[in-house]
């Protein structure tokens, strides 16, 4: 279970470093690194103005001890020609405490004299490679892009790009539908040539290409046994009518009217 546990997190891990590798971008890194080493500069100085500060109030309060002590002083020797050696004595107690507080605080500006001078030889120095890196970050954002741009220039000169690929699979995609539909069209004016589709207009049942060809032989015969019939009877002299019998018939009456109007107009003679 703990091999499982680790090679997952191995896996998690190997993901998450890839899509951060996507995402960073080297001159906003070193942006962001130069600002960082600005905020420790700011830093060291604040904390050298700090420990200033902190000195200069030590001070103070040392020339306050001195001052207080001097006082003291002066107190003890009005008390002693006052001949009150017991207010003399109690003076210089509290000079002497005084005198002490104030070694006491010798040690302490010397001490913070110590620390502000280690910080300024680091503020020179912090300050140094700071405006080295500076410098240095200039020069490889200026590589970066002039790479970056040299890579764009290449990949669309020679369409590897990820804008000339997509522009090569449209192109590739259209020409594959237009092979498509030209093998359509083909495909259809064969198969309307051989009459699969047939009539789609015409009533009843459907015919295939069998039915068709023999309507075809059929409708063939027909046209030569008439063809022969004809030129058969035009040979002959004796043509007959071609006219139905109703017709025939309507002939016959017209023929026998004028002979009925030739017999009135004899009986009308005599």
């Amino acid at each position: 279970m703990s091999g499982l546990k680790g090679r997952l997190s191995t896996v998690v891990k190997s993901k998450i470093s890839k899509q951060l590798d996507r995402a960073e971008n080297p001159s906003e890194t070193l942006d962001y690194a130069y600002e960082r080493q600005v905020e420790n500069l700011q830093n060291v100085k604040k904390g050298i103005v700090d420990i200033a500060t902190a000195k200069k109030r030590l001070a103070l309060q040392q020339q306050q001890l001195g001052e207080q002590g001097a006082k003291l002083d002066a107190q003890a020797r009005e008390a002693m020609s006052a001949g009150r050696e017991d207010l003399a004595r109690a003076a210089l107690e509290r000079k002497q405490l005084t005198v002490q507080e104030a070694g006491s605080l010798d040690q302490q500006i010397a001490q913070l004299e110590s620390e502000q001078e280690k910080l300024i030889e680091s503020e020179k120095q912090l300050e140094a490679k700071t405006e080295q890196f500076r410098s240095k970050k200039e020069v490889i954002k200026a590589q970066y892009s002039a790479a970056e741009a040299q890579v764009q220039v290449s990949e669309a000169a020679t369409g590897v790009g990820d804008s000339m690929a997509d522009v090569g699979m449209a192109t590739q995609r259209a020409l594959d539908k237009t092979e498509t539909m030209k093998a359509r069209a083909q495909a259809v004016d064969e198969l309307e040539a051989a009459g699969t589709f047939g009539d789609l207009t015409a009533l009843g049942p459907g015919q295939d290409d069998v039915d068709r060809q023999l309507a075809e032989l059929g409708a063939k015969s027909a046209v030569d046994d008439e063809f022969a019939r004809l030129k058969a009877e035009i040979q002959s002299g004796d043509p007959q009518s071609a006219l139905p019998a109703g017709d025939a018939g309507t002939a016959d009456d017209a023929e026998a009217k004028p002979a009925a109007d030739t017999g009135t107009a004899n009986q009308s003679a005599d």
